[in-house]
């Protein structure tokens, strides 16, 4: 019954944070920060992908950039050729969703036999495939120097995209977490703690791992779209290792298999990714913004070794632990001068 309260009480406090979320940019018109709760929403939505492959399956891919990129390339080169309208946009979508199963299909179908560092390394090296593809096909993707390109003009105004990106957050928010709450969620994690023993039970297990991998893959391709459309922009950068290693650190600091680690963890980094660098103009010392930043991350993972949400969640279990063994009922003491007369 508690676990029911706490719950409702979690589920109240996000609906909350959601309330206040929609109705923020009637409160404010500050640009700047629209655009960085835009871009929190959109990492969040990454590295909930992620987190869906290293905290519920165990699986480490250093190869996740691939379908972000894959899903900003589609939708900018579908607006560019065929023209800013909301049926190009579909278009693009359905596009990716069908791209990214695809690829993280075969991916998985070829990768996810090997061991965990294997995988890691493996997919790592199809990432730079693709990036160097991308760079290679310069008539089609402008290589590194990029292209520009317009969006619908519903989109084009930022408090319309900022509450698009926080509707598709909750959305796939509320869609991981049924997911990984499902029977398959149930054996993707047994398959993270214990994979030989799930095999011995009669699971298929290359069978869930890659259905994982292909939901984590169109998730973060989905991601992708939202990402080029805020800059309206894309180049190869999208397939950086660099954008992995993001949602990796954002996993980690929120808290590996939350999922909404994921949300806090994607906040953490950009707020003080914006305000180191905002203070590097007040002074000296915080030109090196990046040591700084690094240094925070060291602390967060210091403190919180299981992540801020992981870490959050240990502790109010075992502060209810102890709440429930204080109203324990004590056994009743022992009559000593009973035991030594029967003595």
């Amino acid at each position: 019954m508690s676990r029911l309260k706490q719950l409702s009480k979690f589920k109240l406090t996000l609906s909350v944070l959601t309330i206040g979320l929609l109705f923020l940019p009637f409160v404010t018109d500050s640009r700047s920060m629209l655009i960085m709760l835009t871009k929190i929403f959109i990492f969040a939505v990454f590295a909930m992908s992620y987190d869906l492959l290293l905290g519920y399956t165990g699986i480490v891919s250093f190869g996740h950039a691939m379908f972000f990129g894959i899903g900003a390339y589609t939708v900018a080169i579908c607006l560019k050729a065929f023209g800013p309208s909301i049926p190009v946009l579909l278009l693009a979508v359905v596009i990716t969703i069908i791209f990214t199963a695809i690829v993280s299909f075969l991916v998985g179908l070829l990768t996810l036999r090997l061991k965990a560092h294997f995988f890691a390394m493996l997919t790592l090296a199809v990432a730079a495939l693709f990036l160097v593809a991308a760079e290679k096909w310069r008539s089609l993707t402008m290589g590194n120097d990029g292209f520009t390109f317009v969006i619908p003009e519903i989109l084009r105004d930022r408090v319309t995209f900022y509450i698009v990106a926080l509707v598709f957050m909750v959305i796939v928010f509320l869609f991981l977490e049924r997911f990984t709450q499902s029977p398959m969620g149930r054996v993707l994690q047994a398959i993270r703690e214990n994979e030989p023993r799930v095999e011995s039970l009669g699971y298929r297990v290359m069978h869930y791992k890659i259905t994982a991998n292909v939901i984590a893959g169109v998730v973060a391709g989905l991601a992708g779209i939202l990402y080029a459309m805020s800059l309206r922009f894309v180049n190869t950068a999208v397939f950086a290792t660099e954008l992995t290693l993001d949602a990796l650190l954002i996993t980690i600091i929120g808290g590996v298999g939350t999922l909404f680690g994921a949300i806090v963890g994607a906040a953490l980094i950009e707020y003080a990714r914006h305000g180191l660098m905002d203070l590097a103009s007040v002074h000296w010392i915080f030109e090196r913004w990046v040591i700084l930043l690094g240094t925070v991350f060291i602390l967060v993972v210091m403190f919180f070794p299981k992540g801020i949400v992981g870490t959050t969640q240990s502790w109010w279990v075992k502060r209810q632990m102890n709440k429930v063994n204080k109203l324990k009922p004590k056994p009743p003491a022992k009559n000593k001068n009973f035991t030594q007369d029967v003595g």
